[in-house]
């Protein structure tokens, strides 16, 4: 994914703690007596000297390190489930710093059953943000976190490109927003998801109430003035739960929603 050079412990600082602590004891044994043992069975004097005790610091450093990368993982893990289980609507959804963004995000994917990588390659400007995956399917995940303006259909586009240049199954935009029609139209028919404000954060709450909370009650806050409208603006189709974009019957000049699928889905609202 061109995310540069990373060393191990960089590597082992964002897989789960246990992974981390697993590491440092296997590489623990196999550094003090695995490597002095190796040497054992050869002959001469330079080998010899390789049994000593000079590979203990070298256990013990080792060891030392990948317990401060899973102490790392560890609390960057309880970070991100405290920051999605105190989120009780989209303004303190839109409260968080943008990288917190996608860690929420992140978080809430983590819990539908995917494997995150947290790419870190988006930035406050947008790009890949995380890669997901599952059932041996990899997707792109861009998240935008503005709050008053609707993602123009070029983000939809450059996402698009990406999905083809990195040979991804398919894309997911979570935005705290909404999409502007063109967006909606150029994602039709497409492995292109579109998750809206309302959507996302129905999403949290599902996900807050099937995994660990933190005892503290929700307070309910209300959402943004703006964001009920949109979601009522672009409501998802009854058969196949793609975006819907508003229409006009030719006979009767009468406006009704159609499913941005079509000719794939005919569903209608």
């Amino acid at each position: 994914m061109g995310r540069g050079r990373r060393g191990l412990l960089d590597e082992l600082s964002v897989l789960p703690w246990p992974v981390g602590a697993a590491v440092g004891v296997i590489g623990y044994f196999g550094i003090r007596y695995g490597i002095p043992a190796l040497f054992a069975t050869q002959a001469g004097p330079l080998a010899r000297a390789f049994t000593g005790g000079m590979f203990v610091p070298l256990a013990w450093l080792f060891l030392g390190m990948c317990l401060v990368a899973a102490t790392v993982s560890f609390f960057n893990a309880r970070h991100r489930r405290r920051l999605l289980d105190t989120r009780t609507g989209l303004e303190s959804i839109a409260a968080v710093g943008w990288r917190d963004f996608e860690r929420l995000v992140g978080e809430a994917f983590r819990r539908q059953g995917y494997a995150v990588e947290e790419t870190g390659l988006g930035g406050a400007d947008g790009g890949i943000d995380l890669v997901l995956r599952r059932d041996g399917r990899r997707i792109l995940v861009q998240c935008k976190q503005w709050r008053r303006t609707d993602v123009p259909v070029n983000v939809v586009r450059e996402m698009y490109g990406l999905l083809a240049h990195h040979k991804a199954d398919a894309v997911k935009i979570a935005a705290l927003g909404g999409f502007t029609r063109d967006a909606a139209r150029f994602a039709a028919g497409k492995p292109i998801e579109l998750i809206h404000g309302s959507v996302l954060l129905a999403m949290v709450r599902s996900v807050q109430a099937s995994g660990a909370t933190t005892g503290t009650p929700a307070r309910v806050e209300p959402a943004f003035r703006n964001a009920e409208p949109r979601a009522r603006a672009t409501p998802a189709c009854p058969r196949c739960g793609e975006s819907m974009v508003e229409r006009t019957n030719r006979q009767t000049g009468s406006a009704f929603w159609g499913c941005s699928a079509f000719p794939r889905c005919r569903g209608t609202q």
